[in-house]
């Protein structure tokens, strides 16, 4: 059986268990018959059935709604990545407390928290290898549903963690993940009815500057609570490792450390020790902590410190709001 072909008939599989679970199904059982029976342009068939397959299982007329594209509201500019979707509908009590984000294929993440449970939007790119083939997944689980007239997954290990997975397009796989909550699947699912195009930034108090060679820029991170205890993480990777810059109000632990100067301040310097990476500190001038670690000689260390780009501005007011 060719790739295409094995495609077609996973297709067809999941349309035929969502059909089954139509209001009336016979319908849509007749059309992918004839989808079957035809020669010519096969593949036209197949999308003409799939979409009354959308239509009868959701119990409304023949149209196939989508998340709509809209014009970007925000521009990225380094360090600073916008995040594309936004949620309509919270259970209550969560407040929006991490979101990260990055160039390429790194994927964009908020997450929304109320004590020890946690909802989470993810938007994941189909350049990515890791979700390139999820069209396929989708298709050869039983677990489907429909998300804005389009067929999706459900998956979780019991009832109070879910992760409801859908494509709005051909070049994004969304995620929305509720864990800790009553009847998690109902709750993905209202989350993924409500998610629009609505897009947000994350900017933070730093970002990077000059990096070592090899070294790329990989994702900005802001977490917190509130704007009074808010945290930001630049991560970068490359053929020699990776290197982490935080930026928080909290002293890091310096047991063992050496002095070392760092942005022309007196810092300290902690060797790596097993898992724990090497890191240089230093308190900036006002009182936050900068910190630079990683699998990198000291010298390097200090370097990405020093070349650390601040920001006076930083949007923290999000943090802690619903």
């Amino acid at each position: 059986m060719t790739p295409s072909n094995e495609t077609e008939t996973l297709v067809r599989d999941s349309l035929e268990r969502l059909a089954e679970r139509a209001p009336d199904g016979n319908q849509v059982l007749n059309a992918l018959a004839r989808a079957r029976q035809r020669r010519r342009r096969p593949r036209l068939a197949l999308a003409a059935a799939a979409a009354a397959v959308i239509a009868v299982a959701a119990g409304v007329p023949l149209v196939v709604e989508t998340v709509a594209e809209a014009p970007a509201q925000l521009t990225p500019a380094a360090g600073r990545p916008v995040l594309a979707y936004t949620p309509g509908w919270l259970p209550d009590g969560f407040t929006e407390q991490y979101r990260s984000g990055g160039p390429g294929t790194t994927a964009q993440v908020r997450q929304w928290q109320s004590g020890a449970s946690r909802v989470e939007l993810a938007a994941h790119s189909t350049a990515d290898p890791e979700w390139a083939q999820t069209a396929l997944r989708i298709s050869a689980v039983k677990d489907q549903v429909v998300v804005h007239g389009r067929i999706a997954m459900v998956t979780g290990p019991s009832d109070t963690i879910a992760t409801l997975t859908w494509m709005p397009d051909n070049r994004y796989v969304l995620t929305a993940k509720v864990e800790g909550v009553p009847d998690a699947r109902e709750a993905a699912q209202q989350v993924a009815d409500s998610v629009t195009v609505e897009p947000v930034r994350v900017r933070g108090e730093a970002r990077f500057g000059p990096l070592p060679a090899g070294l790329h820029e990989e994702a900005t991170t802001v977490r917190g609570t509130s704007s009074d205890n808010a945290t930001t993480v630049l991560d970068a990777s490359g053929p020699s490792g990776k290197v982490r810059a935080t930026i928080s109000g909290g002293s890091p632990a310096l047991s063992g450390s050496g002095p070392v100067q760092v942005r022309g301040l007196p810092g300290a310097y902690v060797p790596a020790s097993g898992p724990a990476d090497a890191q240089v500190t230093v308190r900036l001038s006002t009182g936050r902590w900068l910190t630079v670690s990683g699998r990198l000689p000291r010298e390097q260390l200090v370097a990405v410190a020093d070349g650390i780009v601040l920001d006076s501005a930083p949007e923290y007011g999000w943090l802690g709001t619903r």
